[in-house]
């Protein structure tokens, strides 16, 4: 009996140590995997930064201005002026009244009411 006891520790203590070798090869691999991502998380990060330096570079207003003046008989663009503009007052917002009921509803019976009862 203690034969078969020592033969079946033997065994386990062998399948623990290679289930560890396995999850630590596994967790090796997936820390390769986080580092790989984090580089290239950083490398986006990198290049939105020189994106948006980029579009502030060329949306700046004097270059835009000089890009409508020499374009203009192409776009037919031309300067922005703050009378172009208007106040929210002057805004003609439409009225909104309450729906009409077409037909009245019993809340209770969950049914249309007939007419005349």
């Amino acid at each position: 009996m203690r034969a078969v006891l020592y033969v079946l520790s033997f065994l386990a203590v062998i399948a623990l140590g290679f289930w560890a070798y396995r999850e630590n090869y596994a967790t090796q691999a997936a820390l390769k995997e986080v580092e790989a991502l984090q580089r290239q998380i950083v490398g986006l990060r990198e290049a939105l930064s020189v994106h948006r330096a980029e579009w502030a570079y060329l949306n700046r207003p004097d270059r835009l201005r000089d890009l409508a003046t020499a374009n203009f008989d192409r776009l037919g663009l031309l300067p922005m002026e703050p009378g172009q503009f208007g106040n929210a007052a002057q805004v003609a917002y439409p009225r909104q009244g309450l729906p009409e009921i077409d037909f009245p509803v019993d809340i209770q019976a969950d049914q249309p009411v007939e007419e005349g009862l």
